[in-house]
């Protein structure tokens, strides 16, 4: 019974002697939570002010920072409880280690998203082709970036391959340019061609006039004189113009008898005779 009383009063002694840290730890930690929050609320402010500061970049920023906070927060609390730190970012070093080792693609993927926050070669909004994939920018994560295709599916593709492969960005610039090949027949005539494409594009209010259109023959190909066609447009009015213009040339064509040719071959073959002559 006196060594259990001893015992019971050793525990005790100890519960009131940790108390003070106890004390100390949640007070640290209930201080480090309100500073934390209050860092992240005056950083937000501080980078929306700035103008040339991506959406992206700073909710990227914010949780980065917030994270690196919260580590250290952790390591000062474990600290007020007595705990040997020095040890402890060890075993966060060497757990860290283990768990970088085995998510190296999802590390690769980290790595890819903060170039792409950094670099900038897409925002939110572009209109992009990546990895076989043509999309809107919906969103820029961490590990991956989702695209809505024109057909209104989600694609979701991991940064660290958009960092290391080809990005065609379409919507980079303001105004785009297309080319237009048209075939016409040979016996048209080559200037009254030019001139109806000239007034089919001068006509549309989406074309831009500077850049300046530009028509001329491409090719004389197998079955038709290949007109090409340069028109500009801004991003906005790109496919609507484009399509316009498709739809005038038709209908214009028709309207002044000029001849579209279909693919054709001309195929020759030649009679021969062909004498057998039995051998007895």
């Amino acid at each position: 019974m006196d060594n259990l009383h001893d015992y019971a009063a050793a525990f005790t002694a100890m519960i009131i002697g940790y108390i003070p840290r106890l004390i100390k730890a949640v007070l640290v930690l209930i201080i480090g939570i309100f500073i934390i929050k209050f860092f992240r609320k005056f950083m937000k402010r501080m980078m929306v002010r700035r103008e040339d500061m991506d959406p992206t970049l700073i909710k990227f920023l914010l949780d980065l920072g917030t994270w690196a906070l919260r580590v250290l927060l952790f390591i000062i609390v474990i600290g007020s409880l007595g705990v040997e730190t020095t040890s402890f970012a060890a075993i966060i070093a060497a757990a860290g280690l283990a768990i970088g080792l085995s998510l190296q693609g999802s590390l690769s993927n980290f790595a890819g998203g903060v170039l792409i926050v950094l670099f900038k070669p897409f925002r939110v909004g572009d209109f992009v082709e990546v990895q076989g994939e043509g999309g809107t920018v919906s969103e820029i994560q961490i590990l991956y970036t989702k695209l809505v295709t024109p057909s209104n599916q989600v694609v979701f593709i991991p940064n660290g391959q958009l960092a290391n492969g080809n990005i065609k960005n379409y919507s980079k610039e303001p105004i785009r340019k297309e080319e237009l090949i048209i075939g016409v027949s040979y016996k048209s005539n080559l200037k009254h061609v030019k001139g109806v494409l000239t007034r089919i594009v001068e006509s549309n209010e989406k074309v831009l006039d500077d850049p300046a259109p530009i028509i001329r023959i491409k090719a004389l190909a197998d079955s038709s004189v290949n007109f090409q066609v340069f028109v500009w447009a801004t991003n906005q009015d790109f496919w609507q113009m484009l399509s316009d213009v498709k739809e005038t040339i038709k209908e214009e064509f028709d309207k002044e008898g000029i001849e579209i040719p279909f693919p054709q071959q001309d195929l020759n073959i030649r009679n021969e005779k062909i004498s057998i002559s039995n051998n007895n």
